[in-house]
């Protein structure tokens, strides 16, 4: 079977290897990604999740408590997606279907960084504002979605883009 990128043949000549062992790969390389932001937001739902019971919490009105919300929510469901590569593993083990998990694992992954990147923009929202004020809560939060978007998709999309003139030596994950 080809793969749809069309560097089955790059990796079989330039790497010795087979279509298997780069699924393999890919699984491994994933299995990493997803380690180095998994403890990450786990760490931030915790904390996001503790924030209701504080006294002042109650003192804020609707709008910092909408966009609370609105954070959590993100946060609860970048942890679902970047923690279900994992539980479709558990479920797909011994059944042959490991294109079929990374296929999904990085459907699931990159919706995750972006939920990720909203309930980060939401955190930072709110803490400016709580410190310093509204105005400096909007300023820091767009700021952080500047800095998310172009970090996370622009950057590395511009470098995807760029294609094989850039390094003839660049490798297709």
């Amino acid at each position: 079977m080809k793969d749809k990128f069309g560097d089955d043949d790059w990796n079989g000549r330039e790497r010795n290897e087979t279509p298997t062992q780069r699924l393999d790969r890919n699984w491994s390389g994933l299995l990493q990604e997803l380690r180095v932001v998994q403890t990450g937001v786990q760490l931030l739902t915790g904390f996001l999740l503790t924030v209701p019971f504080q006294d002042r919490f109650y003192l804020q009105d609707n709008v910092f408590q909408t966009i609370y919300l609105i954070t959590v929510s993100a946060s609860v469901g970048a942890t679902i997606l970047l923690l279900a590569p994992a539980s479709m593993h558990r479920i797909l083990f011994r059944r042959h279907r490991l294109k079929t998990l990374i296929d999904a694992s990085q459907r699931c992954a990159l919706g995750g960084l972006v939920l990720l990147g909203i309930a980060l923009t939401g955190v930072m929202t709110l803490v400016f504002e709580l410190v310093i004020g509204r105005t400096a809560g909007w300023v820091a939060g767009a700021v952080t979605v500047v800095l998310f978007l172009s970090f996370w998709f622009a950057i590395p999309w511009r470098y995807r883009e760029l294609g094989d003139e850039q390094d003839t030596h660049d490798q297709p994950v």
